[in-house]
């Protein structure tokens, strides 16, 4: 198991059964740099949780990892809190982002190498890229634009990242 994921798997388990942060005292080349994160939670190969940031937040890769982790057992407005009885089936991934950037036209995505982010104002709609079942760059628009509440046929502000995904 990586080194990044790991981490995002202590996190869960100290916050889940004993309602603990964990601290980090060795930081490893790949936990010091600032970035985006995002940690899934799987769970029998289907979405159990997921939270992220799409740029840094905190003092290093580590800390997101560790905040972002216990946002996805306990924020994630999808799903009930993680319990106990799960942790053993959950399977995680962390993915680390690279910053955002405009794209002017949809020519420039590409479903497998970017994610997405579709803004109308305040709204945001974020899609991680290469997801299985999401095909075609039209797809992730589509549902970023439900997560974010912007109707089909609103103008959107399109942006761009790539991710390092540790599983």
């Amino acid at each position: 198991m990586h080194p990044l994921v790991r981490l995002a798997k202590r996190s869960v388990e100290s916050y889940v059964r004993r309602g603990k942060v964990i601290e980090v005292k060795r930081l490893t080349p790949e936990m010091k740099p600032k970035a985006g994160v995002f940690v899934s939670i799987h769970k029998g190969g289907e979405l159990r949780g997921c939270i992220g940031t799409t740029e840094a937040q905190r003092n290093n890769v580590a800390e997101e990892i560790i905040v972002n982790a216990i946002s996805s057992v306990v924020r994630d407005p999808r799903f009930y809190p993680i319990t106990a009885d799960e942790l053993k089936e959950l399977e995680y991934s962390v993915d680390i982002l690279t910053k955002p950037k405009p794209v002017k036209s949809r020519k420039q995505l590409d479903a497998r190498r970017y994610g997405v982010i579709v803004e109308r104002g305040g709204r945001r709609g974020l899609l991680l890229p290469d997801l299985e079942g999401v095909e075609s760059t039209s797809e992730q628009i589509n549902i970023c634009r439900l997560k974010a509440g912007i109707g089909p046929d609103e103008p959107v502000k399109l942006y761009r990242f790539e991710v390092e995904r540790y599983k």
